[in-house]
């Protein structure tokens, strides 16, 4: 996992997404997880974080 700056969370390596709220979600070899709050498709990242300007002081 990587966290990109002012951007999302990328996952790379096949790691399989599993969560009580969404079950199984992501099973492909590298996604994206939103860290901006505002992606139409969470736990996802679509981009919305360019539109929000999210930024991270803290990475």
């Amino acid at each position: 996992m990587n966290v990109s700056k002012n951007g999302p969370y990328r996952i790379t390596g096949g790691a399989d997404l599993k969560d009580d709220t969404w079950g199984e979600g992501a099973s492909r070899e590298h996604y994206a997880l939103c860290r901006c709050g505002h992606s139409k498709n969470k736990p996802f990242c679509d981009g919305s974080h360019w539109y929000v300007k999210f930024t991270d002081d803290d990475n």
